[in-house]
C-alpha cells in the first residue's frame, strides 16, 4: 500500500512536470536530430556516392526530416530517382512519405492522391506487406475526414493482407491504427482489445515509436473510461518518449486529451497550459487538425469560465480550421481519386485477361467489362454525390451554429460587424421609438407560485412577445424581471418606427387580455410605455457582452410605463406626434413624472379605420 501511493504521487507529480520541461526536452532531441539531418543533406549535396546509396538517403531524408515541405521534396526526388532506375520499392516509399507529409500539412487531397499510387504500385509488384501499410495510411486519412465506415474498411483489409504476411511492425501498426479509429466511434472495448495487442507486439520488438503510440492511445482510451489517473500516466509516458523521437503530431493529440481531462477536474489553469502547449505545437509545425482541436479545447475553458467573449474567439477559429480541412474542393478531389484508384484496379484485371484470352473471346469480355465499369463509375458518382451532400449539411449546420448563437445575442448587422471588425462601434440614432412593459403587481402574484411555474408563465408571454417584435421588424434589447424592453428605428434608422411600435403594443396588450379572459386564475396584466427620440446604441461587456441603448429617451420610455395602467398603452407627445394620423388617442393631460416634472401623455385607444399603415407611413 505505501509503494502505491508514492507511485501515484510520482506521477501526479510528472503531469505537471511535463509542461515546465517539454519544450526544453523537445530542443535538446531536436538538435540531435537536426544534426542527423544536416549531416545526411551535406552527404546528398556533395554527391559523391553511387546510384544505390543516392536512392537510399533520399529515403531517409523524407522519412526524418522534421520539415513537411523538405519531406515533399525529397520524397519527389526519390520519386523521380527510383522511376529512372526503374525500383519498385524505393518508388512506394516516396509515394508513402510524400503522402504522410502531406498529411500532417493537412492536405487530405495531395494524401490521398499520393497514398493511392502506392496502392497500385504495391499492386502491380504484388507486395501485400506494402499493400498492407499503404492501407493504414488510407485510412487514417479517412479518420481525420470523418468517413469512418471507409476507415474501418481500410483497417480491416490492412489488418488481412498483414497477417498473412507475419509482419509483426507493420501487423502491429495496423491494430494500433485500428485501435485509434475505434476509439473514434466510441467502441471502445474493441478498441482497448486492439490497443493491447499492439502494445504487446511493439513491447517485443523494442520499437520506441510504437510504444509511445500504443500508451497514447490507451491513455485516450482511459480518459473515455472515465479512468483519469490511469490515462495521465499513460499519456506523459508517451508524451516524453515522442520528445525524443521528435514526433509532434501525436504530442499534440495528447496534450489536448490531458486539457480535456484537467478541465473536466475543474483545474482551469492547468488544462489552459496543456492546451496552449498543444495549439503553439501545432501552428510551428502546420498541423491544421490539431490547431482546430486546440482552439475548441480552448473555447470550452473560456467558456468553462465564463468569459463569453474569448470562448467564442476560439470558437470562431475552430470553426476556420475546421472549414479549411474538411472544404468542399477538398472532398470532391478525394472523392475522385477514390474512383479513379478503383476503376484502376479493374483496369488492370481486365489487361491481365486479355492476355490470357484468345481475339474472340477478348471482344466479348471488353464489353462485359465495358459495362461494369459503366455501373461502378455510376455507382462511384452517385457515392461522391451524397458524400459531398452529407459534407456540406455537417459544415452548414457548424457554420449556423456558431451564427445563430451570436444572433441570439446582437442584431444580425451588429453580430456581422463584430464577426469582420471584431468590434461594434457605438452608434447615434437621431430617432428611436423606445417601449417598457411590465405586469401589474408582479412581485406579490410571484410569491404564491413555485419558481417553476413563475419562469414557465414568464416565458410563456415574453415568447410571444418576442414573436411580435419579430412580426414588425423592430429589435428586442432585454429583459429584467418581469419588464420587457424593445426599440424601433435601429439599427437600420427608419420612418416607420412609431407607427409599428404602436401596433406591436396594441398586440401585447391584447394577447394578455385574451390570456387572462380564458384562465382567469392568471392575474398577470401588462402596463406598456412609449416614448420617441435620440438614443446612443453599442456593445457592453467583455464577458456576458450585450446589445444595449442609453440616453433621456430610454429613461422618459420606462416614466411613460410606470405612469400607465393595466391594460393600456401610455405614449408621450413625441410618439403622439409621429402616429396620431394612424391611431385613436385619449389625451391624458400633463401628469407628474419622477424626475421629470410635469408631461403630456396619451392613452392609445384604437387603431382609426381610415388609415392604413402604409398611408401612415408615406405621410411620416
Amino acid at each position: 500500500m505505501i509503494e502505491l501511493k508514492f507511485n501515484r504521487i510520482r506521477i501526479k507529480r510528472k503531469a505537471y512536470l511535463t509542461v515546465g520541461f517539454f519544450f526544453i526536452s523537445c530542443l535538446l532531441a531536436n538538435a540531435q536530430r537536426l544534426s542527423l539531418i544536416d549531416s545526411l543533406e551535406s552527404v546528398y549535396s556533395a554527391g559523391n556516392y553511387n546510384a544505390q546509396d543516392e536512392l537510399n538517403i533520399l529515403k531517409e531524408l523524407a522519412i526524418n526530416h522534421t520539415s513537411n515541405d523538405k519531406k515533399i521534396l525529397f520524397s519527389e526526388q526519390l520519386i523521380k530517382k527510383a522511376q529512372k532506375l526503374g525500383s519498385p520499392d524505393y518508388l512506394f516509399s516516396g509515394y508513402l512519405e510524400k503522402g504522410n507529409a502531406f498529411r500532417l500539412r493537412s492536405d487530405l487531397s495531395h494524401a490521398l492522391e499520393s497514398y493511392f499510387e502506392g496502392a497500385r504500385i504495391a499492386e502491380e509488384n504484388e507486395n501485400n506487406n506494402q499493400l498492407g501499410k499503404v492501407y493504414i495510411a488510407i485510412a487514417d486519412v479517412y479518420s481525420i475526414m470523418g468517413n469512418h465506415q471507409n476507415a474501418v474498411k481500410y483497417h480491416q483489409n490492412a489488418i488481412r493482407i498483414l497477417r498473412r504476411e507475419n509482419d509483426s511492425t507493420s501487423m502491429a501498426s495496423a491494430l494500433l491504427n485500428a485501435g485509434d479509429e475505434l476509439i473514434n466511434v466510441n467502441s471502445l472495448d474493441s478498441a482497448l482489445k486492439y490497443t493491447t495487442e499492439a502494445e504487446v507486439i511493439f513491447n517485443q520488438l523494442g520499437s520506441k515509436i510504437g510504444q509511445a503510440y500504443s500508451l497514447g492511445n490507451l491513455g485516450m482510451i482511459y480518459a473515455k473510461l472515465g479512468l483519469d489517473l490511469k490515462a495521465e500516466y499513460h499519456m506523459n509516458k508517451a508524451i516524453l518518449l515522442l520528445q525524443d523521437l521528435q514526433e509532434y503530431y501525436p504530442i499534440a493529440v495528447y496534450l489536448t486529451y490531458i486539457s480535456d481531462i484537467y478541465l473536466e477536474k475543474g483545474e482551469e489553469k492547468l488544462a489552459f497550459n496543456y492546451a496552449m502547449l498543444s495549439l503553439e505545437l501545432a501552428q510551428k509545425h502546420g498541423m491544421k487538425k490539431q490547431v482546430s482541436d486546440a482552439y475548441l479545447t480552448l473555447s470550452r475553458i473560456y467558456e468553462h469560465e465564463g468569459n463569453t467573449k474569448e470562448a467564442f474567439k476560439y470558437f470562431k477559429n475552430h470553426i476556420t480550421y475546421k472549414d479549411s480541412v474538411n472544404n468542399i474542393t477538398s472532398v470532391q478531389q478525394m472523392a475522385d481519386l477514390r474512383t479513379d484508384f478503383e476503376v484502376s484496379k479493374k483496369q488492370i484485371e481486365v489487361d491481365l485477361l486479355n492476355q490470357q484470352k484468345k481475339t474472340q473471346q477478348i471482344i466479348v469480355i471488353a464489353a462485359v467489362i465495358a459495362l461494369i465499369l459503366i455501373g461502378l463509375l455510376a455507382f462511384g458518382l452517385y457515392r461522391r454525390y451524397l458524400f459531398i451532400q452529407k459534407t456540406k449539411q455537417i459544415i452548414e449546420k457548424e457554420r449556423n451554429r456558431s451564427d445563430e448563437l451570436l444572433l441570439n445575442i446582437l442584431p444580425k448587422e451588429t453580430a456581422n460587424e463584430l464577426k469582420l471588425n471584431g468590434k461594434v462601434a457605438a452608434k447615434k440614432f437621431k430617432s428611436v421609438t423606445v417601449l417598457f412593459s411590465d405586469f401589474k403587481s408582479f412581485t406579490q402574484y410571484a410569491e404564491q407560485l413555485s419558481p417553476e411555474l413563475l419562469v414557465e408563465r414568464v416565458d410563456y408571454y415574453f415568447s410571444q412577445f418576442d414573436q411580435i417584435m419579430e412580426k414588425y421588424g423592430l429589435e428586442k434589447i432585454k429583459t429584467i424581471g418581469d419588464a420587457y424592453m424593445c426599440a424601433g428605428g435601429l439599427p437600420f434608422p427608419g420612418h416607420d418606427h412609431a407607427v409599428k411600435m404602436v401596433l406591436a403594443a396594441l398586440e401585447m396588450a391584447q394577447f394578455v387580455k385574451e390570456v387572462k379572459k380564458e384562465n382567469p386564475n392568471n392575474q398577470f396584466e401588462v402596463r406598456i410605455g412609449i416614448h420617441t427620440g435620440p438614443v446612443v446604441a453599442g456593445v457592453v461587456g467583455t464577458k456576458k457582452f450585450a446589445y444595449d441603448i442609453w440616453g433621456d429617451t430610454v429613461n422618459i420610455a420606462a416614466r411613460m410605463e410606470s405612469s400607465s395602467e393595466p391594460g393600456k398603452i401610455n405614449i408621450s407627445e413625441s410618439t403622439y406626434q409621429l402616429i396620431k394620423d394612424t391611431f385613436e388617442c385619449e389625451f391624458r393631460g400633463e401628469i407628474e413624472a419622477k424626475n421629470r416634472g410635469m408631461m403630456k401623455m396619451y392613452y392609445v385607444t384604437a387603431r382609426k379605420e381610415s388609415a392604413s399603415t402604409s398611408q401612415a407611413i408615406h405621410r411620416l
